[in-house]
């Protein structure tokens, strides 16, 4: 079977008895504005196509890397192969070892300051770049940044909605003059090279990067796609321009589409599935010439259909087979952060199968001396062939040819360089802040407001920078933040403020000031900032009320008190909100605007933007709690509010009561006395509610919260952030020795029913790795509120996993299952010694069936 799109909804068509003849796409088709067409229907397509790319690069070429090849060492190959992260790595590194690339991920800054100026970014660059070009081959380096919503990495660069905000302006023309200007945002701090943009079409929401899809819709991914590469590199055919960047087309393929939208988790889709709903952005992206795509992080799996590829960053048939062969890719492959290490067998420093299997460009932010190491043997043994290694450099070569690194200056001599404008473009921000504002309800015409209205404006993010600009914004996660770090920005509150007059606003962010007498109540609500991994909702539902309980408290003080509501949301996903839809004569989706706040206050007012709301859904948005996946081409499809739902400025609509009925705590969850089917999450690189992680000791045996920022210190234990299977994800603990400790995730709020998981032959699993083994007694335990408790004694076991690198760890529950009452569980994870002892942990959870697994470890050995 395989997928056709017709106005969005997918209909399942026979498969052709006859396969025929491989399909070609070339340049979309244009609408009025000259831009790719948002297409009403787009065909099946039977198999991978053939991607016409119009960047071809000059005559040539060809004939010059391979001279640039023949006179390279293996050394020097394998290092143009490498990218390290900026914290590691300084410029006569980059020069020693011929590095071919730099990086730097969310939160790295020149000098680790978050302050730095476009100049201390250009020093940085300049150093890398002279450090390249008197190496022995003189290959100049290109730094990737993570310029996702503008350049928003950098203290003062304007940064525009994110990319679920710019799907409702459905404005193709929009995407490639935003991304034109962060091109030009990134020239004047003097990258090369932009990790954007992303083409993933999410299919469940309580994926953490949702936010990060232009649509659940491929068919508006596929225009999207096109533009912003046009955007990016300029519309380039041979040369990327002084006006443009190299851009990134990722992650291919899948990350969307997750089971329960777990990040990095698996893909169980067909693969007509992958070709037309999840393929359908990298087609537009790579008929416009993007010259690099990101390997995804998630696996590709359905043992029912025969898929086994796992993780895709080693699937010989994801990259070699069907991206470099049958659509004919000829830029290069880049993994994610050590993405390798998740691939069997492999480590962060050493994946011969993920090379062979097509990788080009190793993202090894810290262990890159190791890689470098490791990748020369395994030439030299013969396990990765030296025809991989020229073809992968080959690649990269093309790349910087077709970007004229070898004719350009160095980055503080560019175009743009360090200039003030090009890294601000607030008009441009705001107008595509107005243009995908969303309103979903406007009883009595409340919206939009008079000039001149007084009105009341109250919540949590009316006037937080931060909380609309969301994730990917100056910090990996978009935390730490405040207002003072946006020097450039317009808050919600100053926007309606310029709008309307500082005499007619009144701001109460908690609600406490009685509306009676202004002409309407401005509520600004909704999601506070979270990017990959921690924004994840795993088992939570979508219920807003129970994810933010604040906002909906706040709306029960100010609403039916005879002056009208208007609600702003603020967020990156839809979400169950139909108890604060009720309370709200209007109901805005204003998704995460950018900097410029201003753009959704316009829209509130009258007169400010001629044309109104014209935003319209890029996601369907759900009617109850456990409503996803929620998508048209489902079966029982059936949203509160349509994919492509939004009320223009003046159209009569009255949207009724709607149903409060409170959803489940948890969606999916198998409790009580039950078998469960699903995997508990209780650390996933952040706390999963209702689990807090904290730190015991004699200094406070009653626990201390670890913080969001992966810290806590007691003499006797401390924990800060670490790496152990991605970007900061752990939490590296170390014990003193100086007296007894414990590390340990608890609900603070009560205890769970979690028989289930013992019914079901579940194991407690983590993923560790040990830097130091202990001393003393160590053990791993489980409360049912203290003195109710079961233990393992696990000595031994983490003293053989030291200097192992990443271990999971499987420990059956039946190990625990010695008075332990599993009805009543507060405490699911413990680890508590008396004695020196440093370990990382990660990704905790218990696991259905897992205690059958042939590494589950016997409790015979744990005593």
């Amino acid at each position: 079977m395989s997928l056709s799109l017709l106005g969005g909804v997918a209909q399942a068509t026979p498969a052709q008895a006859d396969a025929p003849a491989q399909p070609v796409i070339g340049q979309p088709a244009k609408d009025k504005d000259g831009c790719a067409k948002i297409e009403n229907s787009l065909p099946t397509l039977a198999d991978w196509p053939k991607v016409d790319s119009q960047l071809k690069g000059k005559a040539g070429d060809e004939a010059r890397i391979a001279q640039i090849l023949k006179g390279m060492t293996l050394e020097e190959k394998v290092g143009q192969m490498t990218q390290p992260e900026i914290t590691s790595i300084t410029p006569d590194e980059v020069r020693q070892y011929a590095i071919g690339t730099v990086l730097n991920g969310g939160g790295a800054w020149p000098g680790a300051n978050k302050h730095a100026t476009q100049q201390d970014w250009l020093n940085l660059a300049d150093a890398y770049w002279n450090a390249s070009k008197t190496s022995r081959t003189k290959i100049p380096v290109i730094w990737g940044i993570d310029a996702v919503h503008g350049n928003n990495n950098v203290y003062g660069a304007t940064v525009f909605p994110q990319n679920i905000a710019l799907g409702a302006a459905h404005d193709p023309c929009l995407v490639r003059d935003v991304e034109n200007a962060t091109a030009r945002q990134i020239r004047a701090t003097g990258q090369d090279w932009a990790f954007a943009p992303t083409l993933a079409v999410p299919q469940d929401d309580r994926w953490g990067r949702t936010y990060e899809g232009f649509s659940e819709d491929p068919r508006i991914t596929r225009a999207y796609g096109y533009e912003a590469i046009n955007g990016l590199q300029d519309g380039a055919s041979q040369r990327i321009t002084y006006n443009g960047v190299i851009a990134t087309a990722k992650h291919f393929i899948g990350d969307g589409g997750t089971a329960k939208g777990q990040d990095q988790g698996v893909n169980p889709s067909s693969e007509a599935d992958m070709i037309n709903i999840h393929g359908q952005g990298y087609y537009g992206a790579l008929a416009a010439g993007a010259q690099t795509v990101m390997i995804s992080f998630n696996s590709w799996t359905n043992p029912d259909l025969g898929i086994n590829e796992g993780k895709v960053t080693g699937s010989d048939k994801v990259m070699n087979q069907i991206l470099k062969g049958k659509i004919g890719f000829d830029g290069l492959l880049v993994s994610d952060w050590n993405a390798i290490g998740q691939v069997p067998g492999c480590t962060n420093s050493s994946c011969p199968q993920a090379i062979n299997a097509g990788i080009d460009v190793v993202m090894v932010p810290a262990d890159w001396k190791a890689f470098i190491t490791n990748t020369v043997a395994q030439v030299q043994s013969g396990q990765i062939p030296m025809s991989r290694i020229d073809d992968a450099v080959t690649r990269i070569l093309r790349v910087k040819l077709r970007d004229g690194l070898f004719e350009s200056q160095k980055p503080s001599d560019r175009s743009y360089a360090n200039s003030g404008d090009a890294l601000k473009d607030n008009w441009l921000a705001r107008d595509a802040a107005r243009e995908s504002q969303t309103l979903l309800k406007n009883n009595g015409n409340v919206l939009p407001l008079k000039p001149k209205s007084k009105v009341l404006v109250v919540g949590k993010s009316a006037d937080n920078i931060s909380n609309q600009t969301g994730g990917w914004t100056l910090t990996w996660q978009g935390t730490g933040n405040t207002n003072a770090d946006f020097p450039n920005a317009t808050s919600i509150l100053a926007g309606i403020k310029q709008d309307l007059g500082d005499a007619n606003v009144t701001f109460d962010p908690t609600g406490t000031v009685d509306p009676k007498g202004y002409d309407a109540v401005i509520a600004v609500i909704g999601e506070t900032p979270y990017a990959e991994g921690v924004g994840d909702l795993t088992r939570k539902t979508l219920e807003a009320s129970k994810l933010y309980p604040e906002d909906a408290a706040l709306l029960d003080k100010v609403s039916g008190k005879g002056t009208p509501v208007v609600t702003v949301y603020v967020g990156g996903r839809p979400l169950y909100m139909n108890h604060e839809i009720n309370r709200s004569d209007a109901f805005v989706a204003a998704w995460l605007p950018g900097t410029e706040g201003g753009g959704v206050a316009d829209m509130l007012v009258k007169g400010k933007d001629g044309n109104g709301y014209q935003g319209t859904l890029s996601y369907s948005w759900p009617k109850s709690a456990c409503q996803t996946p929620l998508n048209p081409w489902s079966p029982d499809y059936d949203p509160l509010f349509k994919l492509g739902y939004g009320l223009k400025s003046g159209q009569r609509v009255t949207i009724g009561q709607l149903d409060e009925t409170p959803g489940p705590a948890t969606c999916g969850s198998t409790g009580g006395g039950g078998t469960a089917t699903e995997d508990l999450p209780i650390f996933d690189r952040t706390d999963v509610a209702p689990y807090k992680s904290f730190i015991g000791s004699a200094s406070n045996w009653g626990g201390t919260e670890i913080g969001p920022d992966g810290t806590a210190d007691h003499p006797e234990i401390n924990t800060v952030p670490t790496d152990v299977n991605v970007q900061g994800d752990g939490l590296k603990t170390t014990w003193t020795g100086t007296g007894a400790a414990q590390l340990y995730l608890q609900n603070p709020a009560g205890t769970n029913d979690l028989r289930s998981y013992l019914n079901a032959d579940g194991a407690l699993e983590f993923d560790t790795i040990v830097q130091q083994a202990p001393t003393n007694r160590t053990v791993v335990s489980m409360h049912c509120v203290y003195p109710c408790f079961s233990e393992v004694n696990a000595t031994k076991l983490f003293t053989d996993l030291q200097g192992q690198g990443k271990t999971t760890v499987k420990i059956p529950l039946s190990c625990f299952n010695n008075g332990l009452d599993f009805e009543h569980i507060n405490t699911p994870f413990l680890v508590y010694t008396d004695g020196p002892f440093q370990a990382s942990f990660a990704n905790v959870r218990w696991v259905p069936q897992a205690a059958k697994d042939p590494d589950a470890r016997p409790c015979s050995s744990l005593t």
